[in-house]
């Protein structure tokens, strides 16, 4: 798994070179709800993306991205004792690409790794986020599906997301 993002890392950034003139920032926010086991002990995320990408064609973009997400613990009650799931925080850094398919509307994926920073969790684990969205004048807003793998098992969460282009 590591080759393969390095392999992506360094493809990235031999376009930045081609293409260091065209890029541009995007700094934005997303809101989701866990599905699956997941969805057993944590109610919702929320998190903040940083991306910068170099315009490939007229249609096409490709770029780099990180961010910052927190999945909030549920608070379960058992036979009357209480308990609170604790939050994870993760923070991926992904390549990501975007594609107009009209001048409004696109589609777009975010692979990569994702690291989680609680002190108990495994390190991290491959990271994916397929999207389509709406491209508004100098912002986009975007749904999506945040997943991670490994080892055959899988946490994933549908986001809502807003995304300010510098």
């Amino acid at each position: 798994m590591k080759k393969i993002v390095l392999a992506g890392a360094l493809a990235l950034i031999g376009l930045m070179n081609v293409n260091a003139q065209e890029g541009h920032f995007k700094l934005g926010a997303h809101v989701g709800l866990p599905v699956g086991d997941f969805s057993d002990s944590h109610s919702f995320n929320l998190g903040l993306d940083v991306a910068y990408l170099w315009q490939i064609t007229n249609e096409f973009e490709l770029g780099a991205t990180t961010g910052f997400t927190n999945y909030f613990g549920k608070k379960e009650t058992f036979m009357g004792y209480s308990f609170t799931y604790d939050d994870v925080q993760m923070i991926p850094l992904a390549a990501t690409a975007k594609f107009n398919i009209v001048p409004q509307f696109f589609v777009g994926t975010d692979i990569g790794y994702v690291f989680f920073l609680n002190k108990d969790s495994d390190t991290g684990a491959f990271y994916y986020q397929p999207k389509v969205g709406y491209n508004l004048e100098k912002s986009e807003i975007f749904v999506g599906y945040k997943g991670m793998a490994k080892s055959g098992e899988t946490l994933g969460a549908i986001s809502l997301g807003y995304a300010y282009n510098f």
